[in-house]
């Protein structure tokens, strides 16, 4: 599944193809995706102002409505030319001004998408609960220490718990732990400041070097342009599983926590 930096990249990607562009005609090849689809032809004869991101969210801002969207395990947006044969797995189409549409794609129909009034998205259900951005101001050591204090289940879940920070995923979880040397079936409450405040850190860390590689290909994520993202080749722990240590002469381990693999070294993180 597509998790924050693979978003962004999307996100970052998409805005300057759609910012400022009228939507002319919309096509849905389908009724629904994960959920039904709401009524695209709402948005036709608007003008995108911006693109933007929320957690996992995409967000296509209308005026006053508002486009969400969530990529699930496998959609794909493409800014492809007018008149461009309709493709496997494609299930909705924007027809753009300047003879150019924007196509998603969705093999396993895991991606869904919503309207709603641009004056109240932040209350909407979808949103109403999400923590900080960790890449915000408003995430720190402080809010991590609060959230910890007194918690006996492991770091990670709870690193991973959208009301705690939005967006830090499997893959990321498992590396910025291992950056901050924390063991990821630590008692949260057992962790001191110094390391907490280290992990807020190495979090922005990851996420930005994610970001600036373009997210991580691990099974078919493409950016809008189609390539790959090149973070995959700086795991330092996750899908290594019996493999060296790159800090030491470790192997790699793999357990489960909460239904997800958790990659981790036995020596470096304690």
């Amino acid at each position: 599944m597509p998790e924050l930096p693979e978003v962004e990249t999307v996100c970052r990607g998409l805005a300057p193809h759609l910012t400022g562009r009228r939507i002319e005609a919309v096509q849905c090849f389908r009724a629904d995706l994960r959920y039904a689809l709401p009524d695209m032809s709402r948005l036709v004869g608007r003008c995108c102002e911006r693109v933007a991101r929320r957690g996992k969210y995409l967000q296509f801002f209308f005026d006053d409505l508002l486009l969400v969207w969530h990529l699930g395990m496998t959609g794909k947006f493409h800014v492809i030319p007018a008149q461009t044969p309709l493709t496997a797995h494609e299930h909705v189409r924007f027809e753009l001004s300047g003879n150019e549409c924007l196509s998603y794609r969705d093999a396993r129909r895991f991606g869904y998408a919503g309207l709603m009034a641009t004056d109240s998205w932040e209350m909407h259900p979808w949103f109403a609960k999400l923590g900080p951005e960790p890449l915000g101001d408003d995430f720190d050591g402080q809010r991590l220490m609060a959230f910890c204090r007194g918690r006996k289940g492991p770091i990670k879940p709870l690193l991973m718990n959208a009301q705690v920070v939005v967006g830090v995923g499997n893959i990321y979880a498992c590396e910025a732990l291992f950056r901050a040397g924390i063991h990821p079936e630590r008692a949260a409450g057992r962790i001191s400041a110094v390391r907490l405040f280290r992990l807020v850190d190495v979090v922005r860390e990851v996420l930005g070097e994610a970001i600036a590689s373009g997210g991580s290909t691990i099974s078919d994520f493409s950016r809008v342009d189609g390539s790959p993202g090149y973070f995959s080749h700086n795991f330092a722990v996750y899908g290594r599983e019996g493999e060296k240590c790159p800090h030491c002469a470790g192997s790699i381990r793999r357990i489960v926590q909460a239904g997800r693999s958790t990659f981790y070294c036995p020596n470096c993180q304690r």
